[in-house]
Order: C-alpha cells, then structure tokens, then sequence
C-alpha cells in the first residue's frame, strides 16, 4: 500500500477510482481527483504548501510534485501525464498536458492546455507556455505548435493509456 502521511493537520484526500503504487508517497496537503494514478517512487509532497490535482491525471515512477513555502502551490488540471522521473515544482499545469521523462518545470511556471514539454527539458522559473505549444531543450524554449497528429497521438493517447494501465493492478488485487 502507499506511503499516505498526514502533516500539520491536512490529510491527503485521494479521488475514486484511484491507482497508488505501493511505492508511492504522498504527505500533506495534496487533493486528487478521479481515476487519477501514482506510479512507483513517485512523491507528492504537500508540506510546505498545496498540491491539486485534477481527474485522470498519471503521475509516472520516481516523478517529484513538491511547492514552495508559502509562495508556488502546485495545481494540475485534467488528463494530466507527468512523465517518469520529472520534477513539477511550484507551477500550474492546466488541462491535457503531457510533461516528458526528465523534464524540469519550476516555480511559478504555467504551462497552458494543450502543450507539451519534451523529455529532459528544463522550464525555467516564471515561464508561460501558452496553449498549444511545443517546448525543449536546456533551458526550454517554444520549438512549435502541437500540431493535432501530436495532441491525439501522444497527449491525449497517453493519458488514456495509463487509465488503462492502472486497471490492470487494481483488477488484480481484487482477485
């Protein structure tokens, strides 16, 4: 079972339908919709401000959520993927956004709707990425427009495909 630890008097409050490796932690003051997953080693920590997330939003192993105190929560939006081994801190990401392995968003970023930020980037404090934008590299920068090809073939797919994932472990602990 996850690692779920209350601090300073808040709770995590876990949505329906939710997939928590046994490996995952989540401490604090973090809110998660529905059909929502958290993948191993992956760590949500709310300790020093808020995390919210939205629904069918998939968190892949060893990725770091974590805020800034008093200063940068975190809020993430609906069919969210945030890939294996990146680090979200102190940013907002909205609706159907993918975050790739390794990449870096940092405090006070937005990352609008639609985008994308390409593995192993580097988004650099207070930068905007507006709706429908492609961005990589060190630091990141806009390379395109997500063309449609890359919104349904990646963005969308993926976030569908860890709904289907997710199914997978929690049908098997109920047998």
């Amino acid at each position: 079972m996850a690692f779920i630890r209350p601090l300073l008097g808040k709770t995590p409050i876990i949505g329906d339908n939710t997939f928590l490796a046994e490996t995952a932690v989540i401490i604090g003051d973090v809110e998660m919709g529905e059909q929502c997953s958290i993948w191993y080693n992956a760590v949500l920590r709310g300790d020093v401000h808020q995390i919210r997330i939205g629904h069918r939003v998939n968190i892949q192993d060893n990725a770091m959520v974590h805020c800034t105190y008093q200063k940068f929560p975190i809020t993430i939006g609906n069919d969210v993927s945030i890939g294996h081994n990146a680090i979200v801190h102190g940013c907002t990401i909205q609706d159907s956004v993918l975050i790739g392995m390794g990449a870096i968003v940092m405090d006070g970023c937005v990352i609008e709707s639609g985008s994308l930020v390409a593995a192993g980037a580097v988004v650099t404090p207070g930068t905007h990425i507006h709706a429908g934008e492609l961005w990589a590299g060190v630091p990141a920068k806009k390379v395109k427009d997500v063309p449609p090809t890359l919104r349904e073939g990646e963005i969308d797919r993926i976030a569908k495909n860890y709904i289907h994932y997710s199914s997978w472990y929690t049908q098997e602990s109920e047998d």
